[in-house]
């Protein structure tokens, strides 16, 4: 067998517009699996590895088949256009599920009689000795097949049948006058191989049991059958097979179809794109909707909500106050502050280096989403997803929302880890700070000073010692000033700094409240966009091959 390299080089080299319906269909299955009805995908891709296989086999040989029902004649056709009696006819007609062959020059059709599944014991050439020395050239590449009867009782026949009708090139329904109306082989056969009219041909057979002025009222009236069953260019030819009449016009009709070569194109470009209609018949070909970020923004607005994103910028807002006013407070009262518990330690949050071990832990202690808020992003994942899948065809919305919320047993974790990794930015105290302690200390060192020269003052005095002259200011005892202002400037320093604090705690935490929804929306990104921004891609990929392979 050619290797499946070489059978992709002739995909392309043989017909590249097979090859570009082919590599179309192909992308579209593989779009569509497990989006799409998994039959329906099942049964494209049979296609597909038919026309794949055909295209490797021998391009100079067409293989027409033969089908009817029991008393049809389709045997004695078969005979009369090969010249051999190689099919038994009537009673004498065995009971064997296998088709007969008779091939037209056996160069290269090994491999094809392979692949049609014919055994040895069943084919003829038409060239061997079993040959009659009337050569017909005008078949040369035909390998005409005779199938079992259609209609057999013997499921192994129907089995046969449906399985070389799908494989023949070229089909030659062979109608009976008593039965050509016969909906077996209309609802059946013809009506859903209504998108192959040219690769198939009708012949009324035994036309010499019906009288001859009913003959042409009856040609038209198989016309007409055929016309509803969507077949309304299909040639139809009245023959008799046990008097040769028509034989001729079939053979010439047959020979032109196969000198033109175009039979095993058509047929596959027909098998092709009926696959794909039936695709996009149940794929739809409406443009999804865009992800308006109104929608998007409403779903990290609910993820940031479930997260608890809120209650972590509080806690952000109060740690930076507490710790800002620590440290710009008056340092005598401002230790008081250390006794109560950092917020943002409840919670297990970063503090940046000292708060890495906390970091480290399983999970933070921010109270998990309420049913309210869960409800919330339920809400927001399922408007985000009908918005964009509104208008698809029920497989693919189902898939849409199928993912989107495929991901969202992670929902809490994820969230949860998302707060933990995040630099909240409260790591260092803002930079005034640092100076406002600098100039607090030196007030309550001035403070301090002051009051232990009034203390060795007032000592000194108290022991008759005689003191040293005491510098005043304004008439004021520079200890007494330095003792008096100190405590005073620090008190009010750390008063004019508190609203400075606040200030400086709402800026940090509109900075943790930022970061902390970046973190939300990669999160929301991941669960929810991504898997929707899938489907869309994968709805895209299905209906541009679909488009490739049909037009």
């Amino acid at each position: 067998m050619t290797s499946l390299l070489e059978g992709a080089k002739r995909l392309v080299t043989r017909s590249p517009e097979i090859g570009a319906r082919v590599e179309g269909l192909t992308a579209a299955v593989d779009a569509a699996r497990g989006r799409l009805d998994d039959a329906l995908v099942d049964e494209t891709q049979a296609v597909i590895d038919r026309a794949a296989g055909r295209l490797r086999l021998s391009a100079d040989h067409t293989v027409v088949a033969i089908a009817g029902a029991t008393g049809s004649g389709k045997s004695s056709t078969f005979n009369s256009l090969t010249d051999l009696e190689l099919s038994a006819t009537g009673v004498r007609r065995p009971t064997t599920s296998w088709a007969s062959a008779c091939v037209w020059g056996s160069d290269g059709a090994e491999e094809l009689l392979e692949w049609l599944g014919i055994p040895p014991r069943h084919q003829t050439t038409r060239d061997s000795m079993l040959s009659t020395g009337r050569e017909d050239n005008s078949l040369q590449g035909v390998v005409l097949l005779d199938l079992p009867d259609h209609d057999s009782t013997e499921v192994s026949h129907h089995l046969e049948v449906d399985r070389l009708v799908q494989l023949a090139d070229l089909l030659i329904w062979v109608l009976d006058p008593q039965k050509y109306a016969d909906a077996a082989i209309h609802d059946r056969y013809l009506a859903p191989l209504s998108s192959h009219q040219d690769v198939t041909l009708v012949v009324l057979n035994h036309l010499d049991t019906v009288p001859e002025d009913r003959r042409a009222a009856m040609l038209d009236d198989v016309r007409r059958l055929l016309a509803a069953d969507g077949m309304p260019k299909v040639p139809v030819l009245g023959i008799s097979a046990l008097e040769g009449w028509g034989i001729d016009e079939l053979r010439r009709e047959i020979a032109l179809r196969v000198s033109a070569k175009k039979a095993t194109k058509t047929r596959m470009e027909a098998d092709l794109r009926a696959a794909a209609q039936r695709m996009l018949d149940v794929s739809g070909t409406a443009r999804p909707g865009t992800l308006a970020r109104e929608r998007i923004a409403a779903l990290e607005a609910a993820f940031a909500d479930a997260a608890g994103v809120p209650t972590v910028v509080e806690a952000v807002e109060e740690s930076i106050r507490m710790r800002a006013q620590r440290a710009t407070g008056w340092p005598v009262t401002a230790w008081f502050s250390k006794l109560r518990p950092d917020p943002l330690k409840r919670l297990h949050l970063n503090l940046g280096t000292a708060g890495k071990e906390l970091t480290g832990l399983s999970r933070t202690s921010v109270p998990e989403a309420t049913q309210v808020q869960r409800a919330r992003v339920d809400a927001a994942v399922r408007e985000l997803a009908d918005e964009v899948s509104g208008d698809l065809t029920r497989p693919w919305a189902s898939s849409v929302r199928r993912a989107s919320i495929a991901r969202l047993d992670d929902f809490t974790d994820r969230l949860d880890g998302a707060l933990a990794s995040t630099d909240l930015g409260v790591e260092k105290i803002p930079g005034w700070a640092g100076l406002v302690r600098l100039v607090q200390w030196v007030l309550i060192i001035a403070a301090l000073g002051g009051g232990v020269w009034l203390t060795a003052l007032a000592v000194m005095k108290f022991l008759d010692m005689p003191a040293p002259p005491t510098p005043t200011v304004q008439g004021i005892a520079l200890p007494l000033v330095l003792l008096i202002g100190g405590i005073a400037a620090g008190v009010l320093l750390g008063l004019v700094c508190k609203a400075l604090v606040s200030s400086s705690a709402k800026s940090r935490a509109r900075i943790a409240d930022r970061r902390l929804r970046d973190a939300i929306s990669g999160v929301s990104d991941d669960l929810v966009i991504a898997p929707i921004k899938a489907e869309l891609t994968a709805y895209d990929t299905t209906l541009t091959g679909l488009t490739r392979a049909i037009k």
